[in-house]
């Protein structure tokens, strides 16, 4: 961690600090490690370095009518002195430190910066002004409530400690600048319990993809207000504010009643300001609260799908509301709910955040966990105007990156299931109903607006194969049987896409159970004949397949489907491995390979070339981009996600070991600066990291390998770790995990932002698998179980975050006894599984009161058991002690 205090940042560890403040698809603001309001990405695209004019919070205390001190709520600037790029005109690199920085105003010597996902808290200090200030902020984050969770705010709460012997009047001061399409008003909110200004772009029709609003509100019950702060040329309006600022008393009133365009060299756009007044007696502390919300309820397709992704090119065409804008009527109403909301809001997202930090986990594997599910806060994710859950696969600057709710690269997030289930399962619904062809082939990339079906060049294997392994989890994690019956039919089209003779692909016609044609992948090539990567998936799907079959009243599809997984597990064992890991069975220098595919359409490639000129290289004399007898850490991709969804062992389980521990010795790099990259630098010098593939000396490695061959991506990485710490090598998967956040330290890169094609990467929300894998939780809602065998132990004791079956909550064992906390949500408990060799449950209380069950080994039933927010379940395990098991270690 970057200080000595997990979580902890300060000094140069602030440098790079960007956390995200906004709703599920409702797009955020970026709080910066100094107190910056920074990242105004509110407008329905990503906005990386834009600023909104001269937003900031300021504090002034004063005493008997006199002020003592006022000062802007940041800390030392730390950003480019000589200037910034994204910066506006003439205010830009070149012109010194960005105006909008406020880095020329007074502001605090010192600050600190505790990030906790999804709370960040700011200790202010310096000793001109009388007391500590804190600034705490945060946006609602309660796990099953997606409606609370998808709310365009930012909370903000600044808390005055008087230290001295005389009650000191302290005020807040929030100004909140006019960025919106020009030319924009602004107005008085007054409701009951609100108080604040409302900015909105000056535009009668509401429909247009330009109108947007913004209000910043306080429900203080002493407050002033500037609708606009003094309009003049230059830099006037700051000169006048700051001597607003430091005059005693209250803010006067100023509202020019009219709208207004300027910005530019000249002078700054409007600004307005709000502020709370609170009197602290010596040696107490008071809070104030604002509510900083956003409006642009009309989002516009913007971009134009290119012919990288689609085989038909489209225009940037439709408009559609954002979900939010069919649940709120405005950011006011958004505001004045928060406000009225505050205390419940807040106390459920800290017991979230409390529960998931309180978790006994290994540190560098619970800031991954916890760090990347900003993700879901940042403009990466969207909600389309019917509540569907959409997501690029990150963001460019100024535009999302990577369009369709990728299938292969939201393969491997694995927050969304266990803590927004529906939304998770809104995904699968847009992809059977929307993204699939009549044969069974799914187009890896979803286009809008829905229903327009535009195809991708062809079906990806790990994406069509993966969304099987999806629903099987999405089905586990709700017990929805009638939901998993509406997509059946798709679901089994797409597993027989594999063998269909409308795949022009030809995985796999004589039902092998093996992957032998053209298979595109989320590398950006294709891989030609068998591979355990992307068998491992085929064969996942199968033997998933076949138990969803069997719950379908379909015994003849699931006996099929078990005998084709059967004779590709078969395959697989006997020749995909080379006695230490699992390779691809290619003859590289066999130019007939490609001869299936390179007649007619087949001969249009990903990068516009025949399939020929793609993989086939006159040079070397053999084929392109494929991994021959190299080191994959993605061999073993279909065994992570049957690891997580209780679906048991795919691969053999020694070959697994013996893979495992090959990637760890080849492909984890303790110093990567010694690793040549010609690809894209996500780590250097003496960082560490795991790169996807090697070609130890022994193994035929291709002239022209797989593309991203050098690279470190992150939700492989997680992944990676993950196997090896299911697989007993927790040491190993720790450091693992730990060279990739010792990267995001602050300094040198933003912990809440982990980078690949953009920022704000999904592949990474891959982390939050570690919650599942080192607490050992399988969940069953179908048969109202869940159950836990913990890989770990701290000081004789076991405690995490759980959350899956319509519920969540916390677990805990310490001695000989097991207490099962639910926080939300109604958990229909009739099995809980217990850590191998616990022995039989002696005793279950709820609430001191004895609770009927049956024991058994290693697993307690109940009938009918409810428990509820609140309820706390008390087992005595007699014949169980943490310290004895043989698998777990002290951390």
């Amino acid at each position: 961690m970057p200080n000595s205090a997990p979580f902890s940042y300060s000094g140069d560890a602030t440098r790079e600090i960007s956390f995200p403040l906004g709703g599920i698809g409702t797009g955020s603001i970026g709080l910066s490690g100094g107190g910056r309001l920074i990242d105004w990405e509110i407008q329905n695209r990503p906005a990386k370095g834009i600023t909104n004019g001269l937003s900031h919070f300021a504090v002034k205390a004063e005493q008997a009518g006199k002020v003592l001190d006022a000062r802007i709520l940041n800390g030392p600037y730390l950003g480019n002195r000589t200037g910034d790029f994204p910066a506006d005109t003439s205010r830009n690199f070149g012109f010194g430190a960005r105006r909008d920085s406020l880095a020329g105003m007074p502001h605090f010597a010192r600050n600190s910066f505790e990030g906790r996902f999804p709370v960040a808290k700011l200790d202010f200090d310096s000793p001109e002004f009388p007391g500590t200030v804190t600034l705490s902020a945060f946006n609602p984050f309660i796990p099953l409530r997606d409606r609370d969770s998808s709310m365009p705010v930012a909370m903000f709460e600044i808390a005055f400690t008087n230290p001295t012997d005389a009650e000191i009047t302290y005020s807040a001061v929030g100004v909140v600048g006019h960025g919106l399409h020009p030319p924009t008003k602004a107005g008085r909110v007054n409701r009951k319990g609100t108080t604040g200004v409302k900015v909105s772009t000056d535009e009668p029709d509401t429909t247009s993809p330009d109108y947007a609003e913004i209000v910043l509100a306080t429900d203080s019950p002493v407050t002033s207000r500037q609708t606009h702060l003094y309009r003049g040329h230059w830099f006037d309006a700051l000169e006048v504010y700051w001597k607003d600022l430091h005059r005693p008393g209250v803010f006067a009133e100023r509202d020019y009643g009219n709208s207004d365009m300027a910005g530019g060299m000249g002078r700054n756009r409007d600004s307005s300001l709000v502020a709370a007044h609170v009197v602290v007696p010596p040696g107490e502390s008071r809070t104030v609260r604002f509510a900083l919300s956003w409006y642009a309820p009309n989002f516009r397709k913007y971009w134009i799908t290119p012919v990288w992704h689609f085989r038909q090119p489209s225009a940037a065409v439709g408009q559609w509301k954002n979900w939010y804008a069919t649940e709120w009527t405005g950011a006011e109403t958004v505001a004045a709910e928060v406000l009225s909301r505050w205390a419940e809001l807040r106390e459920e997202t800290l017991a979230f955040r409390d529960a998931v930090y309180g978790s006994t986990m290994p540190l560098p594997v619970l800031d991954a966990a916890a760090a990347n599910l900003s993700i879901l806060k940042s403009p990466t994710t969207l909600r389309l105007e019917d509540g569907t859950f959409y997501g690029w696969e990150g963001c460019h600057p100024t535009a999302g990156s990577c369009e369709g709710s990728c299938t292969h690269v939201w393969n491997y997030q694995q927050a969304l299931p266990f803590l927004y289930p529906a939304l998770e399962r809104s995904m699968r619904e847009a992809d059977y109903k929307y993204n699939m062809n009549a044969a069974g082939g799914l187009s890896f990339r979803l286009s809008l607006p829905l229903g327009t079906n535009y195809t991708t060049e062809r079906p990806c294997a790990d994406g069509q194969f993966g969304n099987i392994l999806k629903l099987y989890r999405d089905w586990k994690l709700s017990g929805d049987t009638d939901w998993l019956r509406k997509l059946w039919p798709a679901a089994k089209r797409s597993i027989d896409y594999a063998w269909s003779p409308e795949n022009p692909d030809r995985w796999d016609p004589e039902r092998t159970g093996v992957l032998w044609g053209r298979q595109h992948h989320t590398l950006d090539m294709e891989l030609f004949g068998p591979n355990s990567w992307l068998t491992g998936f085929y064969l996942g799907a199968l033997k998933a397949g076949a138990e969803m079959a069997e719950a379908m009243g379909e015994p003849e599809t699931a006996a099929d489907y078990s005998a084709i997984y059967e004779r590709g597990r078969s395959w697989v064992d006997q020749h995909l491995f080379n006695g230490e890991y699992f390779v691809q069975d290619i003859d590289l220098s066999d130019r007939s390979i490609l001869t299936p595919f390179v007649k007619g359409e087949l001969a249009v490639g990903v990068l516009g070339d025949t399939v020929d000129q793609l993989y086939w290289s006159a040079e070397h004399n053999e084929l392109k981009y494929q991994m021959g007898g190299g080191c994959l850490i993605d061999q073993a991709l279909g065994q992570w996600h049957a690891t997580l969804y209780g679906l048991g062992d795919v691969l053999d389980r020694d070959k697994m070991v013996s893979s495992l521990k090959a990637i760890y010795r080849h492909n984890f790099k303790a110093r990567l600066g010694d690793i040549y990259n010609p690809c894209r630098v996500f780590d250097m010098d003496d960082e560490s990291g795991t790169v996807i593939a090697t070609w130890p000396d022994d193994a035929s490695k291709p002239a022209v390998p797989v593309p991203y061959a050098q690279e470190t991506m992150h939700g492989m990485e997680y992944a990676f770790g993950q196997m090896l710490m299911a697989y007993g090598m927790l040491g190993e998967g720790v450091t693992v995990t730990a060279g990739v956040r010792d990267r995001y330290d602050g300094a040198k890169r933003n912990p809440w932002n982990e980078i690949e094609c953009g920022s704000n990467y999904a592949r990474s929300m891959a982390s939050w698998g570690a919650m599942v894998v080192l607490a050992g939780f399988s969940v069953d809602a179908r048969r109202g179980h869940i159950g836990f065998a913990p890989k770990l132990q701290a000081g004789g004791v076991f405690r995490s975050f759980w959350s899956g079956g319509n519920a969540y909550g916390t677990v805990e064992f310490a001695g000989n006894k097991m207490l099962l906390g639910v926080l939300g949500g109604d958990l229909d408990l009739r099995s809980l599984g217990l850590p191998p060799a616990s022995g039989m449950a002696s005793g279950v209380r709820r609430a001191g009161q004895a609770v009927p069950h049956e024991a058994g080994t290693d697993e307690v039933c109940f009938a009918d058991l409810r428990l509820v927010g609140g309820d706390t379940l008390e087992l005595d395990l007699p014949g169980f002690d943490l310290l004895t098991l043989p698998e777990l270690v002290t951390l």
